[in-house]
């Protein structure tokens, strides 16, 4: 299946970076499972997996190039990374295309457009919210402005609120 190939690169592309390796892993579970609870049809439900395991593949090339982790330079970074990754994983290439277009914008939530979309920034906040220790108010924040889908906002209120 090319979720696992994707996820089996991406691990090894990150090396022993546990800290970005744990966050791929937990966003991709958050993401699957969102993506799985909204009824989300199989390609897009793919196209959601992998984006989510490849959002942040773009943070070692950033902090080389630019001496930051910023999530701009993650979303300059990322699609050239995650298109070597992608070569050879056997998916419709608008799919690829899409993946690419989700990593170089995950970090962009106003005009969030399509679920796969939202469902990816809804899994990475659900995520950075622990691994940041956002406060209650940060939460809410997010809550009201960022979150749309049932499910991620089941999750979120369930963890957090």
């Amino acid at each position: 299946m090319s979720v696992d190939c994707v996820l089996a690169s991406a691990i090894a592309y990150n090396g022993n970076d546990v800290k970005r390796i744990n966050h791929l892993i937990k966003v991709f579970s958050f993401a699957h499972h969102i993506g799985f609870m909204e009824k989300c049809a199989p390609n897009t439900q793919t196209v959601i997996d992998i984006a989510a395991i490849l959002h942040d593949i773009g943070i070692h090339e950033a902090e080389r190039k630019h001496n930051s982790s910023a999530g701009h330079w993650q979303e300059i970074e990322g699609p050239p990374v995650a298109k070597e990754l992608l070569k050879g994983v056997s998916i419709d290439e608008a799919d690829k295309e899409r993946i690419l277009f989700l990593i170089g914008r995950h970090h962009h939530y106003g005009g969030v457009e399509g679920a796969d979309f939202q469902i990816l920034v809804e899994a990475d906040f659900l995520v950075n919210i622990f691994e940041d220790g956002t406060g209650r108010d940060g939460i809410e924040n997010v809550k009201k402005n960022i979150f749309k889908t049932k499910s991620g906002i089941d999750l979120l209120e369930k963890l957090y609120l």
